[in-house]
């Protein structure tokens, strides 16, 4: 049974580097803040999780699955926001292609365009 443990943990973590590097590759090539947001937050998020699900299976000691889980816990509460805080920035400061936007909710409101109201 450990020796599954280890190969699964194994398969966790080699899945979650390779989803670091694409999260990494992402935020060199893309071409605009939004999309560079996505590609920093959403498979790091999940790269991390499997990092940490890998070494969860790897370790199975009761400290160190209590550890590995408040870093999951921080790493799920963090990222959101600072993907909100990147994207209000990018958008506040004009460093964003309006027209690749669905909506914009917040030209309604009068806070785009360096606005230094409160958000």
């Amino acid at each position: 049974m450990a020796t599954v443990a280890d190969w699964v943990g194994a398969g966790c973590l080699v899945g979650g580097a390779l989803l670091g590097l694409a999260a990494a590759i992402g935020v060199l090539r893309f071409p605009d803040a939004l999309s560079r947001m996505h590609a920093a937050t959403k498979p790091q998020v999940l790269g991390v999780l499997l990092l940490l699900l890998g070494i969860a299976l790897r370790l199975r000691s009761p400290a160190d699955l209590g550890m590995v889980l408040l870093v999951a816990v921080f790493q799920l509460a963090t990222a959101p926001v600072a993907a909100q805080m990147i994207g209000r920035a990018a958008y506040r400061s004009g460093r964003l292609d309006r027209g690749l936007l669905d909506a914009d909710e917040l030209a309604e409101r009068g806070s785009g365009g360096g606005s230094a109201g409160p958000a």
